[in-house]
């Protein structure tokens, strides 16, 4: 199979925005263990902004483009030096793409980036997919990592897309406030009342939420693949979708594909 994993910021760093150094160790192994069983695998990794506002000490997200862009620049540095030191422990090659929009809306780079991904798989390499930080502005941002995952995994005609969240799945409410919310295990079909279960913004570390998950959701299944929404605080939770145990949420495709 070929699997696109989107990986959430916080499921990589504590609130404070510091790396959680036995999650990341623990996530890294199981998605080795992955490909080890011959899955081609893609990586999409929020986390760049979070942990530069951890490593440069700041009190909180900023709010102004220069300030995330210098944090997203030191952040990606210590994100791809965590992920290459873990995966090549386990004898895996990580690659390093960073897109803007101008890469999925232009013709030519968009054709550009998908030719890479695919002699990146043929090379037996993972490639880890963030949107530039560094240079997007508001003009050309593509929004969040959820909607850039369904777009890459589009993109590469993906078997199945992967979205580790800080939350089991999505519910019929919103379990911080409801004790008797209760997880909706598969949706065959997104309907606007489904899109109404989506609460707000995530984590104040990250720029996502439910409403950003089930529109990635959606472009996928328009795309004939279905989705997978799963807590990524356990990362162990892959095996089981990989093993066709009913994990999370699970966003059929309405019979495309």
């Amino acid at each position: 199979m070929r699997i696109v994993v989107k990986i959430g910021t916080h499921t990589l760093t504590h609130d404070s925005g510091q790396l959680n150094i036995r999650r990341v160790e623990e996530l890294c192994k199981v998605l080795c263990d992955i490909k080890n069983a011959g899955h081609e695998l893609i990586l999409i990794s929020s986390g760049a902004i979070g942990m530069g506002v951890g490593k440069l000490g700041l009190r909180q997200r900023p709010e102004d483009i220069p300030s995330k862009q210098a944090a997203a620049a030191v952040g990606q540095c210590e994100l791809m030096y965590t992920y290459d030191r873990l995966f090549t422990q386990y004898h895996h090659t990580v690659a390093q793409l960073l897109i803007t929009g101008e890469d999925v809306e232009s013709e030519t780079r968009h054709r550009n980036f998908t030719n890479t991904v695919g002699r990146l798989l043929d090379f037996g390499a993972v490639p880890i997919i963030n949107e530039n930080d560094t240079v997007a502005t508001e003009e050309i941002v593509i929004g969040d990592n959820d909607t850039l995952a369904a777009i890459v995994a589009k993109s590469v005609a993906a078997d199945l897309l992967i979205v580790c969240s800080d939350i089991d799945g999505l519910y019929d409410a919103d379990p911080h406030t409801d004790p008797n919310a209760k997880l909706i295990s598969e949706v065959p079909v997104i309907t606007p009342e489904i899109e109404a279960l989506a609460g707000g913004k995530g984590s104040a570390l990250g720029t996502g939420g439910m409403i950003t998950k089930l529109h990635a959701a959606k472009i996928a299944a328009e795309a004939g693949i279905p989705t997978v929404i799963l807590n990524g605080n356990d990362p162990d939770l892959l095996y089981d979708v990989m093993e066709g145990r009913s994990v999370g949420t699970r966003f059929l495709t309405g019979g495309k594909r």
